[in-house]
C-alpha cells in the first residue's frame, strides 16, 4: 500500500522527534545526597554533609550545602557515602580473541609462530576486547564495585589493562552522524599497564615447557624489544642495516614499557617470585607493579627499594574441597592461609602503596568481606578504604578522575546503611558516572543480609 505524507505531517513528526531527543539530551542528571556521613578518602570523614552531583561529576561536597531546586534528593540520614570501590584485577566482560594453532602445520616454525600468539601479545588491549553492557560487569555494582582494572586473560605476556566503569550511561541520541562506540563510554583510562605472568607449563608439549623456560622467554622478549627499537631508530635515521627491519606489532607494543612510560604488572605470589620479578624489572629498567602478592610482606624491603606498588589479591587461599575432612595439609599451605588477611597491615606498616584486586573471586560481595577480614587482622579501616579506592586510582594513573569524593571528580559513589566493613551493612544506592544504577537483591557488603535497590536508573 502506498502512503503519501504531506509536508505539514512530515514537519510535525520531525518536531515531535526533535523535542523528544532534546528532552533526553538536556536531562540534567542532578542529585543531592543530604545529611549523610561522607567518607571522602581524601581527608577526614564529614559526619553530616551533602554530595551534589551534576551531569556525571561531583559539583560540591561538604556540610551546610543546600540541594538545588532541580536536584533529585536522597535523604542520607543514617547512611554513609563512600567513593565507588575499585577492583584492580578483573576480567569480567572481556572477550579475548583466541589464537588457533594451525591444523596443517608443516614445519616447527609454523607451530612455534602460532604458539607465540598465545604467550606474547603485549599489543592486546582490554578496552578493545570489552563486551559492552556485559551483565557480569553490572552485577559488580551491587557489591559497591564501580570501577575495575580490566586485565586480559592468558599466559606470560598477556596484554595491556584498561581502567573501566562497570556501567555506562544511557546512549544519547545521535542525529546526523554515526553512533558512538558504545564500549568507549566505559573506559576511564587505557592502556594502564602491561601484564606479565609466570605460569608453570610442564607437560603441555611446547616451549616454554618449564618455569625457567617461561622466565627465559620473558627476558628474551624484552631483549628482542630493545634490539627492535635500536634497529628501527637506525633505519629511521637513514642508516641502512644489512636487511630492512621487519615491523613486529608485539615488539612495537613493548616500547612504552621499555621506555619506562608504562608500568609492568608482574603476577607473583610467593616471596621468591616477587624478588624474581623485581630483578627482571631492574634489569630492564621497568616500572614494576606486583599483583597477587600473597607473600608480599616477606619482600616488603625489596618492594620499597624499587618503589614498586602492590595489587594484593583478596581471593584468600581456602582449603580444597577435594581434600577429605581428615586429610593433612603442608605447613606452608596452612601458614599461607592463616597469614593472608594479615599481609595488608604489614604492607601499610612498611609504607608501601597498595590496592586490592578480586583475583578471580566468584562472588563479588567477597571483595569487601575479605577486605573486612584484613581490617580485623590489623589493617586500619582508613587504610582499607584507601586500598579499595584512591590507591587503586593512583596506581592506575587516574587519581584525578576517580577514587575519592572531591569536587570535579567523576561521581562514582556507594551509599550504605552503615560502616562498609560491618557484616550487617547493606548497599542502598550506587552511582556510576553520576547515574544511579538499578540492581535487585543488593548483597550485604559483609554478606550477612540482603536488601535494597540501586536507585532510579532512568533519571
Amino acid at each position: 500500500m502506498n502512503t503519501r505524507y504531506t509536508p505539514t505531517i512530515v514537519l510535525a513528526f520531525a518536531l515531535v522527534v526533535a523535542a523528544v531527543f532534546a528532552g533526553r539530551a538536556e536531562a540534567p542528571h542532578v542529585y543531592a545526597i543530604t545529611g549523610a556521613r561522607i567518607v571522602t578518602a581524601a581527608g577526614a570523614p564529614i559526619e553530616s554533609g551533602t554530595v551534589l552531583v551534576r551531569n556525571g561529576f561531583i559539583e560540591a561536597v561538604g556540610s551546610g550545602l543546600s540541594a538545588p531546586a532541580d536536584a533529585v534528593v536522597i535523604d542520607g540520614k543514617g547512611l554513609s557515602v563512600y567513593p565507588g570501590l575499585i577492583d584492580m584485577g578483573n576480567s569480567a566482560g572481556l572477550v579475548i580473541p583466541s589464537a588457533e594453532p594451525p591444523r596443517d602445520a608443516r614445519t616447527l616454525m609454523e607451530i612455534e609462530r602460532a604458539r607465540r600468539q598465545f604467550i606474547l601479545r603485549p599489543q592486546l588491549e582490554a578496552a578493545a576486547c570489552l563486551r559492552a553492557d556485559a551483565p557480569e560487569l553490572r552485577r559488580l555494582a551491587a557489591a559497591g564495585i564501580t570501577t575495575v582494572l580490566s586485565v586480559p586473560t592468558g599466559d606470560v605476556i598477556k596484554g595491556r589493562s584498561s581502567l573501566i566503569n562497570v556501567v555506562a550511561p544511557d546512549d544519547e541520541p545521535q542525529i546526523g552522524n554515526l553512533a558512538d562506540e558504545r564500549r568507549g563510554q566505559y573506559v576511564l583510562r587505557t592502556p594502564v599497564a602491561l601484564h606479565v605472568s609466570f605460569p608453570t607449563r610442564e607437560g603441555d608439549g611446547g616451549y616454554p615447557g618449564s618455569l625457567m623456560g617461561v622466565i627465559a622467554f620473558v627476558r628474551q622478549a624484552f631483549l628482542d624489544g630493545g634490539h627492535y627499537q635500536l634497529e628501527m631508530a637506525l633505519f629511521d635515521r637513514g642508516k641502512k642495516p644489512a636487511t630492512r627491519p621487519v615491523y613486529d606489532a608485539s615488539l612495537e607494543a613493548l616500547q612504552p614499557a621499555l621506555a619506562g612510560k608504562m608500568p609492568v604488572a608482574f603476577q607473583a605470589g610467593n616471596a621468591n617470585e616477587i624478588r624474581r620479578a623485581l630483578s627482571l624489572a631492574k634489569e630492564f629498567k621497568l616500572d614494576p607493579i606486583i599483583t597477587g602478592a600473597i607473600e608480599a610482606d616477606q619482600a616488603a624491603a625489596d618492594l620499597k627499594a624499587q618503589k614498586a606498588r602492590v595489587i594484593y589479591s583478596l581471593n584468600f587461599p581456602t582449603r580444597s574441597r577435594m581434600l577429605a575432612p581428615d586429610a593433612d595439609e603442608p605447613i606452608r599451605v596452612l601458614r599461607e592461609r592463616a597469614n593472608a588477611p594479615k599481609v595488608p597491615a604489614a604492607l601499610d606498616k612498611a609504607g608501601l602503596v597498595f590496592a586490592f584486586e578480586s583475583g578471580g573471586l566468584t562472588d563479588p560481595k567477597d571483595f569487601v568481606r575479605n577486605a573486612a577480614k584484613a581490617v580485623k587482622a590489623g589493617l586500619s579501616a582508613d587504610a582499607a578504604i584507601r586500598a579499595l579506592t584512591i590507591n587503586g586510582a593512583t596506581i592506575a594513573g587516574a587519581a584525578d578522575r576517580v577514587g575519592s569524593i572531591e569536587k570535579g571528580k567523576i561521581a562514582n559513589l556507594v551509599i550504605t546503611d552503615g560502616d562498609l566493613f560491618d557484616e550487617k551493612t547493606t548497599v542502598k544506592h550506587v552511582f556510576v558516572d553520576g547515574r544511579p544504577v538499578a540492581f535487585d537483591a543488593a548483597p550485604a557488603v559483609g554478606g550477612a543480609r540482603r536488601g535494597g535497590r540501586g536507585g532510579r536508573g532512568g533519571q
